[in-house]
């Protein structure tokens, strides 16, 4: 199967224009919904590379359009033994790198960064971290509330939480503490067990409301749009169902390769490091019901039900349902490029995916029979992050005598990236005195009269953390649930004879594997 084209590629390139009435409305009101408390965020693994490229470019950014609490304080937590001018200097280059610095700006925002040296397995090195985050509390009077951001390699998620736990740095309300939250980075465990065994181990010292598992994909604002467009707007809703929708298509792939991250991806593959959240967390978006209010638990449970309704995987016959691929060499814009296998740091003879489609279904009363197409991949032709909803063709006997061609279905799709838009297509009678259709195309930028500023998502699920609103981040029974889908396919490929057989090679900068034809 050819993986499903957008819909502009067929359609001409007809715009209706779309306006955006002026409502009254004050456009940054949407910036901060709430005060949030007085904090101190601690980032663990604070040289790392997630603090300089995203954490402290999109705190700033907070920063810059007044969306951090007043006082708030940063404290980097690492091993390397530097001093706090130098942990400083090297956060000012990240915001020169990320370009958003702004040097007046940038003073006033540095003097609320500090820096700490800790051990990630040592007790008494996190019994001084206690002590100095309690001095710099008793001196900025941030009423003891804590962040705990985990930077840091999964391998020392469980170590770090629980002597957080131990120095009594989690405990709220009490020893001088405020409320104390923990934040996770995928992934959450590589398969159902090692996910139980994960949520065990921070439970011993947090609860459930205290444990923020973060999937960026999900603080996108197009990605939150969804929900919007679904349930805001009466037109959309009655038809999205299986009596009017005839597939809906899932992309996120990209042009570039492993990169640096040859060391996870080697453990990971697509489908750990793009199904288990991401894909699968776009899909439920799709696929819920209306929560009865929008809070989080409730749109947390109605995802849960999308997930409980995944009709577990043949792997018997897993290439109905199931194309993975790796890429070889070749060309991307141009630049020929190395095949994964000679990428540093993976092995020659490596099995690891780097491309999945994946045909899945929804065993509920709305999605019978709708196949959902999941695709992600790396090295292919474009960038490109969407959701296209594809609407069956109309019953058009009336027109038999007057048109010969095949009249194109309606598609719907949500663009997230490179063009944050919504675009629909329909036909129209063509001018002229033969009756005879066009293909048109309604878009709406998603930015399009808007004044708003425009939030990272990572800045989005920071600001979300500081007032503790869940809505955007994962809740331990969706992990569950998806690993229990994803396992047994992970098992059949990985564990057999003929896992080989199952790997397509697909040249880089290309549209994937030729086998992707075959899944209808």
């Amino acid at each position: 199967m050819q993986r499903k084209n957008t819909g502009s590629e067929a359609a001409e390139n007809v715009m209706a224009t779309v306006r955006t009435p002026d409502l009254g409305l004050d456009p940054d009101a949407c910036v901060m919904p709430e005060p949030s408390d007085p904090c101190t965020i601690v980032i663990l693994g604070a040289t790392g590379d997630l603090t300089t490229r995203k954490l402290l470019p999109q705190l700033f950014n907070l920063y810059l359009n007044n969306g951090l609490p007043d006082p708030f304080l940063i404290v980097g937590v690492s091993r390397v033994d530097i001093d706090e001018p130098e942990f400083r200097s090297r956060m000012q280059a990240a915001l020169k790198n990320a370009g958003n610095y702004e040097k007046t700006r940038w003073l006033s925002f540095a003097r609320a960064i500090h820096y700490r040296t800790a051990d990630f397995t040592n007790l008494e090195s996190f019994k001084h971290l206690a002590q100095a985050l309690r001095d710099l509390n008793q001196q900025y009077k941030t009423n003891g509330n804590r962040i705990f951001y985990m930077a840091l390699p999964p391998s020392v998620y469980k170590s770090a939480a629980h002597l957080i736990g131990q120095v009594g740095l989690a405990d709220e309300r009490q020893n001088g503490n405020g409320w104390s939250r923990i934040v996770v980075e995928k992934p959450f465990g590589t398969d159902l067990k090692t996910a139980i065994d994960l949520d065990q181990s921070l439970s011993r010292d947090f609860t459930e409301h205290q444990i923020f598992r973060i999937d960026h994909y999900l603080a996108k604002e197009t990605v939150q749009n969804v929900l919007m467009l679904r349930f805001a707007n009466s037109m959309f809703e009655p038809i999205w169902n299986r009596r009017y929708v005839e597939y809906i298509a899932i992309n996120a792939i990209e042009e570039l390769g492993v990169e640096h991250r040859a060391g996870y991806y080697e453990q990971s593959g697509v489908l750990r490091d793009m199904f288990q959240n991401h894909m699968l967390q776009l899909l439920a978006l799709t696929a819920m019901e209306p929560p009865s209010r929008f809070e989080a638990d409730q749109v947390r449970d109605e995802k849960v039900k999308v997930f409980r309704a995944l009709r577990p995987f043949q792997v018997k016959n897993l290439t109905e349902n199931l194309v993975l691929g790796q890429y070889a060499a070749g060309a991307v814009n141009g630049n020929a490029v190395c095949a994964y296998r000679e990428e540093p740091g993976v092995a020659a003879d490596s099995l690891t995916p780097t491309f999945a489609l994946m045909k899945v279904n929804l065993d509920n009363w709305r999605w019978q029979g709708v196949p959902f197409y999941l695709t992600s991949g790396k090295r292919l032709d474009q960038k490109l992050t969407e959701i296209a909803i594809q609407f069956k063709s109309v019953p058009h006997s009336m027109f038999r005598h007057t048109l010969s061609e095949t009249i194109p279905a309606n598609r719907l799709v949500l663009g997230i990236y490179p063009e944050e838009k919504i675009t629909l297509t329909f036909q129209t009678k063509n001018p002229g005195a033969t009756v005879c259709l066009r293909t048109v195309t309604m878009d709406f930028n998603y930015h399009q009269n808007s004044s708003s500023p425009i939030l990272d998502a990572y800045a989005r699920a920071l600001l979300d953390c500081m007032l503790g609103d869940h809505m955007l981040f994962w809740r331990q029974d969706g992990v569950e649930l998806c690993w229990k889908f994803l396992t047994p396919i992970l098992d059949r490929c990985e564990a057999c004879d003929d896992q080989a057989e199952l790997l397509h090679f697909y040249e880089a900068g290309s549209k994937g594997p030729k086998a992707i034809e075959g899944i209808t």
